[in-house]
């Protein structure tokens, strides 16, 4: 088991905030969940780009900290759905704000990231 060498500030709202949806897919997963009740395949396809397992995790963390309610439908095989909580609904002004921030900042990062893609293949002497 992971011990932390210095213990997490819980009295900082930062590390709080960061704590319980800080990683990289929670806020989108929070943002897809917003738009109405999900399946875990349905979040799954919204973002191709991450693994199911990664997701999972994060779901687990994200119910964990009551952002979102996980209902099990009885039947073969059981039916899964996710929605948000009160304290889940709180964050979204936050999802909109890193929203907008990443649209108006997207052409900048895309230049920046393909500059260290470049950078990243010369090869130093």
């Amino acid at each position: 088991m992971y011990t932390r060498k210095k213990p997490e500030d819980l009295d900082c709202g930062i590390e709080v905030a960061m704590r319980v949806f800080g990683g990289k897919w929670k806020p989108c997963i929070i943002d897809i969940i917003n738009k109405g009740k999900k399946r875990p395949s349905e979040i799954h396809r919204a973002i191709a780009s991450a693994t199911p397992r990664v997701l999972n995790i994060q779901l687990k963390e994200l119910e964990n900290y009551k952002v979102v309610s996980k209902t099990i439908y009885p039947g073969l095989p059981p039916k899964v759905e996710y929605t948000l909580t009160e304290m889940g609904k709180s964050i979204l002004p936050l999802v909109a704000l890193i929203d907008a921030w990443g649209q108006r900042n997207s052409e900048e990062v895309k230049k920046i990231s393909d500059m260290l893609k470049v950078v990243g293949k010369m090869k130093i002497i």
